[in-house]
């Protein structure tokens, strides 16, 4: 049998961190995950294009157009599919556009992200 040899370990808080401060921490690494997620920067803005990508797979919302901040086009192809549902040939057609258009304006968005931060480290 083993002996309790374990040691304690005590961490003292100070009063700030007791009263709130915890939350805002985690509130505050939830909110930087999401902006670089959605600003396209950081080992998160990778994954941008591939959300975006999944998210466009829902029929009927667009909802890859509205992660990517694009709301006007979501609106309008959600509007535009009304007729062409009618058509069996044509909506698939502009779902799989969708789908392709969240992707490269995701994309697009990580480069010129990277490259502002690039151009940034360059100057200073």
């Amino acid at each position: 049998m083993v002996g309790n040899d374990e040691e304690d370990l005590v961490v003292n808080l100070s009063l700030e961190d007791s009263q709130g401060g915890r939350f805002r921490n985690i509130f505050g690494v939830v909110r930087l995950i999401w902006t670089e997620l959605t600003a396209g920067v950081g080992a998160w803005g990778s994954l941008k294009p591939l959300v975006a990508g999944v998210l466009a797979v829902v029929p009927f919302l667009f909802l890859g157009q509205h992660f990517n901040r694009q709301h006007q086009k979501g609106f309008d192809w959600m509007l535009l599919q009304l007729p062409l549902a009618l058509t069996i040939l044509l909506w698939p057609v502009l779902w799989a556009w969708s789908i392709l258009d969240a992707y490269r304006v995701a994309m697009v968005a990580v480069s010129e992200a990277e490259n502002r931060r690039r151009a940034l480290e360059l100057v200073s």
